[in-house]
Parts: structure tokens; C-alpha cells; sequence
């Protein structure tokens, strides 16, 4: 039985494989189709157009290529490593691990994601449960799973509501762990995720390490095309940065720390609506280092429907951009600290210039192909990220094993998905500018986990 999933397994992967040969093959042929139609354009109104649009799609697909191949470079650095680290735990003393989980009215939630805790194969492991205040029976719920015995417990507290910063910084102020791991109580864990995260923290200049989150709720078209986004836009993107030790963001369902290294930059702050992006860039201005291990999986809760998918990233670009505001004094420390100043410069592309540059490119191939007829750049330029998103999705399947079938939903994640997420990034850069208020607008669960 075993033999004979290898052998699936062996022929999955060379499918995979020749799939995305082919598709970089007619990413190729649509490239060079598109610049011999742009030389035929004479035009000059419609030839400006199009040069802006090649400069920005260029340097997209070199950003693109170059965090594929970063992101393959890590694969094969953590695979050469993977043996190595396992012997090296196996023979130390395990460090203790407190996990911290902040919960605001999370009770349909909060028992199943406190029992994949429970079941962490790491062995010295403290779990904190801090209820902020909720509303609903989260506090009992949590309460209910409390307990001491011997290098493994439950504690639960209760303090009143002042946001999810505050409600970490409670739980780290009461850990004894050596290692801090932030947890969402909308998540639940792999049962090894704790055991390979902590084995990075061997090495001193790592202050930080990023698991992999999953959507666990692929119910729908709009959790479906999630999914395709967390693996590929998401997980692969940390990946590639993690062979720089310069994941830009640790992410809330599944992050661990040093914890001298988390009282050395003053904890986390509660000024932005992206915490965990405001303590990593604090994290990298010290000087730190930040790792990514992708065998550390967290499934979590994705919205079902497009208008709480919308306030997610309304919220998510909001936070971003408050974090690169409170860091703008690094923007242009290239000299004094290089690291901090690339990432800043690669969140405010991600959050501000591309969207803006994506929604205008897509209006102005519209306009095209409506007042001259010239509809085949349209075309081009939908097939070109199509194509790039289906090769980068089916990458990421192979060193995930996620369902190969999220690969055919690439179609529909180019043709509106991103265009959505990209008008939702838009808007909350408007508001931001502004200074408009907005509230946290927390996800209502389900459940799904």
C-alpha cells in the first residue's frame, strides 16, 4: 500500500512538472506576441499606454520569478538541512514553549482549536488563553480545557476588552516559556507545528519564525480561490523571502519568537490594525532575522462571503500602511539598514502601486478594446498572470500536496478575484490617506475548521 502511494505520488509530481513546463512555454509565446503586436501600434496615445503597462507588468513578473526562484532555493536548502536539524533536537534539551492565544468571542471556535494545542507532539509546551473581554461564552468554553501537569498546561484568563496587541503583551507578561508562540483562536494547528518551528531558535540571530496557513473551509467558490491565494500568494511569497531571513510578515493564526527578542523591541504595540506586521518590521530594524517553515501548517477560518472578505483586507491594507507610515524614517536607510528599507519598499508596491497600476491597466485595455478594437491586449494581459498564477499554483501544490484541482481556479482568480481584493486595497488607501476611522469589523465564525 505504501509502494503504491509513492508511486501516485511519484506520478502526480512529473505531471505537475510537465504541466508547468508547458505553461511557462506559452508564457513565453504570449510574451512575445504581445511586444510584436505593441511594435505594430502606431498610435502614440494608445503606444504610451501600453509601454506604462509593459514597465509595471515586467517588473511584476520579475518579482514574481524571483520569489519562485528564491522560494525553490529555500525547498532545496531546507531539504539539504532537514536531517541535520531533526538529529541536532533530538540530542538538546527542548526549550519551552508558551503558546499565546487571544480570543474575543470566539466560542464556536475556541475548543477545537485549543484541542489541536493539546495535541502537539513538542513536549514542553505552556498554553495561555487570554479572553479579552468576549461577549459570548468563550471564557467558559476555554475554561473548561484548563489544567497543570507536569511540562504541559492550560491557563485561562480574563481581563477586560483592549484589543489583540494588549491581549498578547497579557500573556507574554505571564509566560515562562523561553519561546513565544502567538496563536489565533480562529486556527487550529498541525500536531508537529510547535516541534519544527522551535528547532530554528538554535541559531541566535533568528528571532522569529512564520508557519504556513491554509484555508480550511473550501466550501465555496470565494474560500476556493483563498486557498489558491494563501499557498501561492502567501505561502510561496514567505518561502522565498525566508532564503533572505526576510519574511516581512509573521502571520496571526501561527508565528513563534524569541521572547528576549520580543521584550527587546517592546513587545507588540497597539497602534496599527496589522500587529503582526508592525512587530516584524521592529523585529527587522534591530537587526533580526526572520525564517519560514513551511511543513508548519495552521488551518484557518476564510471568509464565505464577498462582503467580510472585503472588510478583511480593507482592514489587512489599512494595517499595512499604518505599519510602513510608523517605519517611513527606514524607507530610505539603505546604507544604514538595508534589510528594513527593502521590505518597506516591497509592502508599500504590494499595498499601494500595483493595485492602482492593475485597476488602470485593466480600464485602459477596456477602453482599447472598445473605441479601437484592439481586444488581443486585453487577452494578452489576462493570459500572461493567468498562466503565471497556474505555473506558480502548481509549484506550490507539489511542495504542499494541496489539491491539484485549485489549480483550474486560476481562471477566475485573475479574471475578478484579484481585481476585487485589488479595488478593496484601493478604497482602504484612500481612507488611510485621509485618515478616515475604522473599526476592527471582526469575521462573524462558522466554525469550519
Amino acid at each position: 500500500m505504501c509502494s503504491l502511494s509513492k508511486e501516485i505520488l511519484v506520478k502526480k509530481n512529473f505531471i505537475i512538472i510537465i504541466l508547468s513546463i508547458i505553461l511557462i512555454l506559452m508564457l513565453g509565446v504570449l510574451l512575445y506576441y504581445f511586444y510584436m503586436y505593441f511594435y505594430n501600434i502606431q498610435n502614440i496615445f494608445v503606444k504610451t499606454g501600453v509601454v506604462i503597462i509593459l514597465f509595471f507588468t515586467t517588473i511584476v513578473i520579475l518579482r514574481y520569478m524571483l520569489l519562485l526562484f528564491f522560494s525553490i532555493l529555500k525547498t532545496i536548502q531546507k531539504s539539504a538541512d532537514e536531517e541535520a536539524k531533526i538529529d541536532k533536537i533530538d540530542r538538546k534539551e527542548y526549550k519551552k514553549v508558551t503558546i499565546i492565544v487571544p480570543a474575543y468571542n470566539e466560542e464556536v471556535v475556541i475548543k477545537k482549536s485549543l484541542l489541536s494545542l493539546l495535541e502537539q507532539t513538542y513536549p514542553n509546551l505552556e498554553i495561555i488563553v487570554v479572553d479579552d473581554g468576549s461577549k459570548d461564552r468563550t471564557y467558559i468554553e476555554a475554561k473548561r480545557l484548563e489544567f497543570i501537569k507536569g511540562n504541559r498546561d492550560l491557563k485561562v484568563y480574563r481581563k477586560k476588552n483592549s484589543g489583540k496587541a494588549n491581549a498578547i503583551n497579557f500573556g507574554i507578561e505571564r509566560a515562562t516559556g523561553e519561546l513565544i508562540m502567538a496563536v489565533d483562536a480562529d486556527s487550529i494547528l498541525d500536531k508537529n507545528a510547535v516541534l519544527l518551528m522551535a528547532r530554528y531558535f538554535d541559531d541566535d540571530e533568528i528571532a522569529a519564525v512564520a508557519g504556513s496557513v491554509y484555508v480550511s473551509n473550501q466550501n465555496n467558490l470565494l474560500t476556493k480561490l483563498q486557498a489558491l491565494e494563501y499557498i501561492e500568494g502567501l505561502n510561496m511569497v514567505r518561502n522565498g523571502q525566508a532564503f533572505l531571513k526576510l519574511v516581512n510578515i509573521i502571520p496571526g493564526p501561527i508565528g513563534m519568537f524569541r521572547k528576549s527578542a520580543l521584550i527587546d523591541v517592546g513587545l507588540y504595540d497597539d497602534d496599527t490594525f496589522a500587529e503582526d506586521c508592525d512587530v516584524t518590521l521592529k523585529l527587522i530594524s534591530k537587526g533580526y532575522k526572520i525564517e519560514f517553515e513551511s511543513d508548519a501548517v495552521a488551518y484557518t477560518e476564510a471568509p464565505e462571503h464577498l462582503l467580510d472578505l472585503i472588510k478583511q483586507r480593507y482592514r489587512w491594507t489599512r494595517g499595512i500602511l499604518q505599519a510602513i507610515r510608523k517605519h517611513k524614517h527606514m524607507l530610505w536607510h539603505f546604507k544604514k539598514a538595508p534589510s528594513v528599507s527593502l521590505v518597506l519598499w516591497y509592502m508599500l508596491f504590494e499595498a499601494t502601486f500595483w493595485p492602482f497600476m492593475d485597476i488602470w491597466a485593466n480600464i485602459f485595455m477596456i477602453y482599447l478594446a472598445i473605441v479601437s478594437g484592439t481586444s488581443i491586449f486585453l487577452f494578452f494581459w489576462w493570459s500572461m498572470f493567468t498562466i503565471l498564477d497556474m505555473a506558480g499554483a502548481l509549484y506550490c501544490i507539489l511542495i504542499t500536496g494541496e489539491r491539484l484541482s485549485l489549480v483550474f481556479y486560476g481562471v477566475y482568480y485573475r479574471l475578478f478575484f484579484i481585481m476585487i481584493i485589488n479595488i478593496a486595497k484601493i478604497l482602504s488607501t484612500i481612507e488611510e490617506w485621509f485618515g478616515l476611522e475604522m473599526s476592527w469589523g471582526k469575521l462573524d465564525r462558522k466554525g469550519n475548521l
